[in-house]
C-alpha cells in the first residue's frame, strides 16, 4: 500500500473499513498483514473463479489505496494431480 495514502486512510480511520470490504468481497481462505519492502503489505489467499474478476478484486486497492498488487496463481494438491494426469504419456 502506498504509506501516504494508507496513513492517511488510518488517521481517517477508513483502512477498517476498506479491509472488511475486500476481506467479505473475497473471502480469503487466509489473510496476513505485515511489511514488505518497507511498505504496508496483506497477503490474501482466495480462490480466483473467473479470470474477468480481477479488475473488481483490483481496483479497490489501487484507488483507495494506490496499492502494487501481484496475483499469484497457485495450485491445491488435486489441482496438481489433475493436471499431472492430462498432460499425458
Amino acid at each position: 500500500m502506498d504509506t501516504e495514502r494508507a496513513n492517511k486512510a488510518i488517521t481517517d480511520n477508513k483502512l477498517p473499513e476498506i479491509m472488511k470490504s475486500a476481506l467479505e468481497r473475497l473471502a480469503p481462505e487466509s489473510a496476513y498483514f505485515g511489511a514488505k519492502d518497507g511498505v504496508r503489505t496483506a497477503f490474501l489467499v482466495f480462490d480466483l473463479k473467473e479470470l474477468s474478476d480481477i479488475p473488481v478484486i483490483c481496483e479497490p486497492f489501487f484507488q483507495e489505496m494506490g496499492a502494487k498488487v501481484n496475483i499469484i496463481p497457485v495450485m491445491s494438491q488435486e489441482d496438481l494431480q489433475a493436471g499431472l494426469s492430462k498432460r499425458g504419456g
